[in-house]
């Protein structure tokens, strides 16, 4: 959904539902009907409505009140479902000039995430998972957290209320993703920072 905040915040917060369990309900005055839904959700946004650059020459003029309205318009029961949140910086003219030789491409790319999917169909071999999103989490806490000196970011950031219920549970499972492009049996505190940090959308 690009320019996420342009739409009813009512259409993006009936996303919620269906990003946690995965299945869609149409209800009609002659019954409801529930159908599978499990996706990708993919949001971008600009910082504000203009959408000009704050950092070149102060093209932006929309004041930080006007700023935080816009952005939110994407609340906070549908971010706590987020598992990622990246800042994108606008290319330089260098970025967008450079040489393209030595961007990977994207068979490279499928390649590692392939591996990856075998990591954890592996793990999960016996079980009616097949993905590190499908675990409930009640098992995921019972027989995939990581050791405890991998939990120490996420449990203090438990401590100081940073992090949500829900977003352990996102955390855990990117970092059992993050784990597997690695090629690592278990994800260690490496990838649980780097989960927790993209959650919270302290990556750059």
């Amino acid at each position: 959904m690009d320019e996420a905040p342009e739409f009813p915040r009512h259409v993006l917060d009936s996303l919620r539902q269906p990003l946690e369990s995965g299945q869609v309900t149409v209800a009609r005055s002659a019954g409801s009907v529930t159908f599978p839904a499990r996706f990708i959700l993919v949001l971008a946004a600009n910082p504000c409505p203009c959408a000009q650059p704050q950092d070149q020459g102060e093209s932006c003029h929309c004041s930080p009140t006007v700023r935080r309205r816009y952005l939110g318009r994407l609340s906070g029961p549908l971010l706590d479902r987020i598992d990622m949140k990246v800042t994108v910086a606008r290319s330089s003219r260098r970025e967008l000039l450079a040489d393209r030789q030595f961007v990977e491409s994207s068979r490279t790319v499928a390649q590692r995430v392939l591996l990856a999917r075998e990591r954890a169909a592996k793990r999960f071999a016996g079980t009616p998972w097949r993905t590190n999103a499908e675990i409930p989490s009640s098992s995921l806490h019972a027989d995939y957290r990581p050791a405890d000196a991998a939990m120490r970011p996420i449990t203090s950031c438990l401590d100081s209320g940073t992090l949500s219920a829900r977003g352990l549970d996102r955390v855990v499972r990117v970092a059992w993703t993050l784990a597997d492009l690695a090629g690592k049996d278990r994800p260690d505190e490496d990838e649980t920072s780097a989960a927790l940090a993209l959650w919270l959308g302290l990556t750059p």
